[in-house]
């Protein structure tokens, strides 16, 4: 993928929009309701965008919906593209570089993820600290190109440490608010802070495996997020990722996992995330 590729697609989406775009999300699978929030929503499909692929799975509807929220501009992606589909990790970086090109400052990535931590259960969220690319692959592999960002980025903070502490004090502030509502039976805290490992998929991990990701300090496992967040700070994009947890991963629990209790799991938790997800928003900008 060239820097003019980039640059078409960048071109083409602010044609779709006259708002200047603050912040981009990407939603993962299952968590795709949020975008139909959207106000003055403009959606357009990934295969009217010079450069998209097209996203395969289900629970990611694959357009690009722009819009604003409490009065901030967005641009959400509903649905994103994996290496797992046989896109090549250029494909995958695309949309991120179009919007670090669109002037977007910050980047949200959400995603489904299986947990290897016995505390984070299905249906909390896991703040993403760190991650462990176990891709195979390094999504800046080539020639680099200077407009984007250096040939050797720094990586010792890409989960930015500002977002991260606004995104715990508002999941706490949420979790106290439904307490004293009533809708929980007790005040926990349903944000945990955690490790992601991305793998290349798109078989789920063998129990052996999941053994070994723990023995490398890794929280939760996916498919995704890790390529993008990469991609995003490369051009001095801040990133929060989240995860959330929608089922054990292998050996955790004696149940088989399938991409169906992905999808239950995260319409389940739709409510408190989209409520996060605009908290979020609100103050980041």
């Amino acid at each position: 993928m060239s820097y003019e590729q980039a640059a078409a697609a960048a071109e083409f989406i602010r044609s779709k929009y006259s708002g200047e775009l603050q912040t981009a999300i990407v939603l993962g699978s299952g968590l795709g309701a949020f975008a139909d929030e959207l106000q003055t929503r403009v959606a357009i499909p990934y295969e009217e965008i010079p450069g998209f692929a097209r996203s395969t799975v289900e629970g990611h509807a694959g357009q690009l919906v722009l819009g604003s929220i409490g009065g901030i501009n967005v641009a959400v992606q509903q649905g994103r593209f994996h290496y797992y589909e046989g896109y090549d990790m250029q494909q995958v970086m695309l949309p991120v570089r179009s919007f670090g090109l669109l002037g977007i400052k910050n980047l949200i990535l959400t995603n489904a993820a299986g947990s290897l931590n016995t505390d984070m259960t299905p249906g909390t969220l896991m703040l993403l600290v760190d991650h462990l690319n176990c891709l195979g692959v390094n999504p800046l592999r080539g020639p680099n190109d200077t407009r984007f960002g250096p040939r050797f980025p720094d990586m010792t903070e890409v989960y930015d440490r500002e977002l991260r502490k606004i995104a715990v004090e508002e999941a706490n502030a949420i979790s106290r608010e439904r307490f004293e509502a009533g809708k929980d039976a007790k005040l926990t805290d349903f944000m945990h802070s955690g490790v992601y490992c991305a793998l290349s998929g798109p078989t789920y991990e063998t129990p052996a495996e999941i053994h070994m990701y723990r023995q490398l300090g890794a929280d939760a496992v996916g498919m995704s997020t890790v390529p993008e967040a990469i991609a995003a700070r490369h051009q001095g994009m801040r990133v929060l990722g989240i995860s959330c947890i929608t089922n054990l991963a292998a050996g955790m629990s004696d149940e088989p996992i399938n991409h169906q209790e992905v999808m239950e799991t995260g319409e389940r938790v739709a409510e408190v995330f989209r409520e996060l997800l605009r908290r979020i928003i609100s103050r980041i900008n």
